[in-house]
């Protein structure tokens, strides 16, 4: 039920967002605002043998992980028991994952010895 409710909520606000933009309006402001933050975008850059995420931080809600390959072997990332395909050099994928709870959530690579060498961390929800 929270998810479908924190769905909508970020529905309305994209939604909100975007008539806003085509009428030239002023940026939203309160519900609509606090909406909007529900939704957080992290560039993930993957390489032999790490992740640089572009935020290591975001509130609850919807996170879009966008992960791209920039290394010279295949990569996946994982986290919150969602992952994305085997990706190989210059591939891209996407992956919303939705936090309903503060706390820590591990990542990793699953590629066998690729965490072992340092492909993990934690991305933490606050």
């Amino acid at each position: 039920m929270k998810a479908m409710m924190i769905g909508a909520l970020a529905a309305a606000a994209l939604t909100v967002a975007a008539t806003s933009a085509e009428a030239g309006a002023q940026p939203a402001t309160g519900h609509a605002a606090h909406a909007a933050t529900l939704l957080t975008s992290v560039k993930v850059a993957a390489s032999e043998f790490k992740f640089v995420l572009s935020k290591k931080t975001a509130k609850r809600g919807i996170v879009v992980f966008r992960v791209t390959n920039v290394g010279a072997v295949q990569h996946d990332f994982e986290i919150s028991g969602r992952k994305t395909r085997l990706l190989s050099h210059g591939q891209t994928a996407t992956l919303r994952v939705t936090f309903l709870r503060k706390g820590h959530y591990p990542y990793k690579c699953t590629v066998d010895g690729h965490a072992a060498a340092g492909m993990k961390g934690v991305f933490t929800i606050t």
